[in-house]
């Protein structure tokens, strides 16, 4: 699996990691929805579950469902702050095309 991530996404995820101890990784992945099909999600995970895989990030356990894989492999993780707003942003050599507003993407 090559998933990256930048030093700001790595200190953001650090940041919430240190903030729920309990936390087994943070959660990388996509679910179906939004006008392009697909849209990331990240969040801390309680558990690596059956069909996850886990892997250090530069120090950061990422866990990654094996039915997300083919959809993320090769994605840059980056954290920005834009005035008052900051998120994830996600470099995915494998999107074919975003909607407009940013939020979801499409593969194939």
């Amino acid at each position: 699996m090559s998933i990256s991530i930048t030093p700001a996404a790595n200190e953001r995820m650090r940041h919430f990691l240190a903030a729920t101890p309990a936390a087994a990784g943070v959660r990388f992945g996509v679910k179906r929805t939004g006008c392009s099909g697909f849209a990331y999600v990240v969040d801390l995970a309680d558990a690596v579950g059956e069909g996850d895989r886990l892997v250090d990030v530069d120090g950061v356990p990422l866990i990654v469902n094996d039915k997300n894989l083919a959809l993320v492999e090769g994605t840059v993780i980056d954290f920005q702050r834009q005035g008052l707003n900051a998120s994830f942003v996600f470099h995915n050599p494998n999107a074919t095309g975003e909607c407009g507003c940013g939020e979801s993407f499409t593969v194939g």
